[in-house]
């Protein structure tokens, strides 16, 4: 089972975890839904597509675009469609 932790709080748990990269791609649903906030920030990776981040929101605490996701994969990405990646701090353990 995989946990994803910021800020004291455990906000991802799920043993349905897609390794890319060295990214842990975590099921959207598998997400505490109250620490996310949406962002206007997206970065383009050439093959898996464009990404969109959240910032996460955890005990009064923000960390913007710590969470990022690819809305449309690329079709070499797309075991990573509905699924969302964590770093800036976030620890995920395996």
């Amino acid at each position: 089972m995989a946990e994803a932790r910021w800020n004291d709080m455990l906000i991802a748990r799920s043993d349905d975890i897609v390794v890319v990269e060295g990214n842990s791609y975590f099921p959207r649903d598998s997400v505490e839904p109250d620490v996310l906030r949406p962002s206007a920030t997206t970065s383009i990776c050439p093959w898996k597509g464009t990404a969109h981040y959240y910032t996460l929101a955890v005990n009064g605490a923000e960390n913007p675009d710590a969470v990022w996701y690819y809305p449309d994969p690329k079709p070499a990405a797309a075991e990573i469609a509905g699924r969302v990646a964590f770093w800036k701090g976030v620890v995920v353990r395996d």
